[in-house]
């Protein structure tokens, strides 16, 4: 026997109000709010000491973390690789993707991983397991970050994030954005303030070693620099140097992973730069700092002048050590270690101490040769990282014409 008209109605509909809750599963699994997390599953890598040598290249920019790993950024992905003197990019020791957020900046302090999403949300991951330890609010960013496939914006230069050590002792992450600045401690994502501002005319800058964070202030009148307290987000202090004029740029040097000791200064087409040293009573002139190129560690400044790398105390200028390098520029200081790259593309690695050469070799992987242009630079861990450009560069090109390769990034052990 057939089935009624009614009944083959009754089966219809019931047929098109399945496929429907089907159809509506299959969307909510893919577009619904989620994160996957995949920990590590193998030993923590021990610590690598390469001989001093080009170790490899990376398609991505890396954050050395511990010394031991790779920390990379992807548009909704932050995962490692391991060991940290690895030839290529791995398989990931662990990620952590989020959706539909996309990563905005990563930090790192000892083994705790911070990235910021474009939600605000904070995720603090533990590096030696890929585990997350901790997950904070915060406000989003003020902007949509814009950044090329290597990431170096992402890892290297985390615009609204930053971690700061107070004037205590306490780590905190500082994330800026959406008309206010919050404070989170880094041990375990609890808030310590919170702070609204106006970022339209506020250029947060980073954080000193003094616990202070620094933004440039251009609201009502000439620009000053704002110095507030990291322990409390209060104000402590407005400050600009006598000779600025209205509008004022200020860089931060010296730094290290809780805040730098140094700041430089300009004015708009200003080419005689100021520099100064960072404390608890505000900013000390520092002449020895005062050069573009000038850099700052452990109370030495650094600068390179004639093809002669010279170190010199900081506060009275007193010349500790020069060494002949050779033409080219200085990259990078990091613990007891200053970088040069030569214009034959030579990394040149001197002790910050005495001003012993420690190594010098070509940047040169495989086959790859050395007519490229210097981008971004980062040193960690004894490590150099060169991100390499096509010459000649040109700014507004696709990433196939602005890098030099395919893997632009060149991976050293100093």
């Amino acid at each position: 026997m057939g089935w009624t008209t009614g009944q083959r109605r009754i089966v219809a509909a019931a047929t098109a109000t399945g496929v429907a809750a089907a159809l509506a599963l299959v969307a909510y699994r893919v577009l619904a709010p989620a994160e996957v997390s995949t920990t590590a599953r193998g030993d923590y890598p021990a610590l690598s000491r390469p001989a001093p040598g080009v170790v490899g290249r990376l398609p991505v920019a890396p954050l050395i973390v511990d010394g031991r790993l790779r920390v990379y950024a992807a548009q909704r992905q932050v995962y490692a690789d391991q060991p940290a003197d690895g030839r290529h990019r791995s398989t990931p020791y662990w990620s952590y993707r989020r959706w539909p957020a996309t990563l905005d900046a990563v930090v790192a302090s000892g083994t705790t991983v911070v990235s910021r999403w474009s939600d605000g949300d904070l995720v603090a991951l533990d590096a030696r397991t890929g585990q997350v330890t901790w997950r904070a609010t915060g406000p989003e960013p003020a902007r949509k970050r814009a950044a090329r496939r290597t990431g170096t914006a992402v890892v290297w230069a985390p615009r609204g994030l930053s971690v700061v050590r107070t004037a205590d002792g306490r780590d905190a992450v500082v994330s800026s954005g959406a008309g206010e600045m919050r404070a989170v401690d880094l041990a375990g994502g609890a808030q310590l303030w919170r702070a609204e501002v106006e970022l339209d005319c506020r250029e947060p800058i980073g954080s000193s070693t003094s616990g202070q964070l620094l933004t440039v202030e251009h609201c009502d009148g000439p620009a000053v620099v704002e110095f507030r307290d990291a322990a409390t987000g209060a104000v402590d202090d407005r400050w600009r140097p006598s000779e600025a004029g209205d509008e004022l740029t200020a860089t931060l040097i010296g730094c290290g992973p809780t805040g730098c000791a140094g700041l430089r200064t300009a004015g708009p087409g200003d080419v005689a730069t100021r520099g100064w040293l960072l404390g608890p009573g505000g900013p000390v002139p520092a002449p020895m700092l005062d050069g573009p190129d000038a850099e700052l560690f452990d109370a030495t400044a650094v600068t390179l002048a004639n093809g002669v790398l010279t170190g010199r105390a900081v506060r009275n200028g007193t010349e500790r050590w020069r060494a002949s390098v050779g033409p080219g520029r200085l990259i990078a200081v990091q613990s007891g270690r200053a970088h040069v790259l030569t214009e034959k593309n030579e990394l040149v690695t001197l002790e910050l101490t005495t001003g012993r050469q420690l190594s010098r070799f070509v940047l040169n992987a495989g086959s790859d040769g050395t007519g490229w242009a210097l981008g971004t630079a980062y040193a960690a861990d004894g490590y150099v990282v060169v991100e390499r450009l096509r010459r000649p560069i040109d700014p507004d090109g696709d990433d196939h014409a602005y890098y030099f390769t395919a893997e632009p990034l060149i991976l050293a052990a100093t």
